[in-house]
């Protein structure tokens, strides 16, 4: 049997149930902080509750998209600006990866460029940001866990990662509470996100022991409550299933990577401006069904080819796991690529640009050109 290595990037601390939130109280007590950047969405008003409890001044900033390099970089300025001391983080996904970045580049000089992947240099950042609390109000993209932020960049027209160990948060408060009151579309689309990480990760090479536990019981946790709150509410215990995949799915990408799936999404975001949950589902089942046939052609070792079969228990059997998922993804409304501006005479430029997307080195297999086109065409 083969020896087992891995290492574990995680946040300072991670506090995970019902009312967990109202410990943001404590939380800039201890870090001994006097003034707060509070990152929140388009709408302020999910971060009301953590504001008005707070016992020091608050500057509040809003992301009113999905981040771009602009964005977090006005963020920036406007915390060296207030003198803020620490950073909370109060929204989906957009702004906690706006949030974790701005917290990091306040204590950094240099451009943001300089730190980029893709787009930029790739520098580490040199120093410790400001300490960042999470607090996640959509249950998809585990952003409260990960040490990357992932920014547009509309001049490159691609979405790329500023990342290092400095952009976990000091601490990730997860409260399945704060679900309560989200549009189904929005649970479809974060739900399914938050499988696309969990999935991805599984038949990932980079896989470990601890990622494959998590990525089990995370995928778990979807199968049996996804489409149950789509389809008639979220419940506190399907809250609950979701909050805890999501946090799940951090933690698996953080530590394993993700594959073709994101290989596609960072381009797709970055250049037909598409929302990425709703991406990453559309691109779900023709990544499995290519993957599964190129482990078949070319690796029938390799052990993603076991846990792929595996896939068929653990998301509810009696069908193969691509068919299932698309059946999933189908039940909730979700349409294809083709929906985003994408046209049949741009998959080529597609395709070139997922390839060197740097999730695409976890997928379990490298794929050919024609098989990466077939997924796009198979996706529209």
């Amino acid at each position: 049997m083969a020896s087992v290595a891995f290492e574990l990037a995680a946040p300072g601390r991670v506090v995970f149930g019902a009312g967990v939130s109202a410990q943001a109280v404590s939380a800039v007590t201890a870090f001994r902080a006097k003034r707060a950047l509070v990152v929140t969405g388009k709408s302020a008003a999910r971060s009301d509750g953590v504001c008005k409890q707070l016992p020091i001044t608050s500057i509040v900033y809003a992301i009113p998209s999905e981040p771009t390099v602009a964005m977090v970089a006005e963020g920036r300025a406007l915390a060296r600006k207030e003198k803020c001391d620490v950073v909370i983080a109060v929204g989906g996904g957009s702004a906690i990866d706006a949030g974790k970045a701005i917290a990091a580049l306040a204590a950094n000089d240099g451009e943001l460029a300089d730190y980029m992947e893709v787009v930029g240099k790739a520098l580490p950042l040199p120093r410790a940001g400001l300490p960042c609390i999470a607090i996640p109000t959509t249950a998809g993209t585990g952003a409260e866990v990960t040490k990357n932020s992932v920014l547009a960049s509309p001049e490159a027209k691609v979405k790329a990662s500023l990342r290092s160990p400095y952009l976990l948060p000091a601490l990730s408060l997860v409260d399945p509470n704060l679900l309560e009151g989200t549009p189904a579309p929005v649970t479809a689309a974060t739900g399914l996100d938050a499988l696309s990480h969990l999935l991805e990760s599984f038949v990932s090479i980079r896989a470990n022991p601890f990622t494959l536990a998590l990525a089990r019981e995370g995928m778990a946790r979807v199968a049996r409550s996804l489409r149950l709150a789509f389809e008639h509410g979220l419940t506190s215990e399907r809250r609950e299933d979701l909050a805890l995949a999501s946090l799940f799915g951090g933690l698996c990408l953080a530590n394993s990577g993700l594959g073709a799936v994101h290989g596609f999404a960072a381009p797709l975001g970055g250049t037909w401006k598409a929302p990425h949950g709703a991406v990453c589902a559309a691109l779900l089942p023709a990544v499995m069904r290519k993957n599964v046939a190129a482990l078949a052609a070319r690796a029938p070792e390799h052990s993603a080819v076991s846990r792929y079969r595996e896939l068929d228990g653990i998301l509810g059997g009696g069908s193969d796991a691509s068919t299932r998922v698309a059946d999933l993804v189908a039940a909730l409304g979700i349409a294809g690529i083709a929906s985003f501006g994408v046209r049949p005479n741009d998959i080529p430029l597609l395709v070139e640009k997922a390839k060197v997307a740097s999730s695409m080195k976890g997928n379990p297999i490298a794929l050919t050109d024609e098989e990466l086109t077939a997924i796009a065409a198979e996706s529209m």
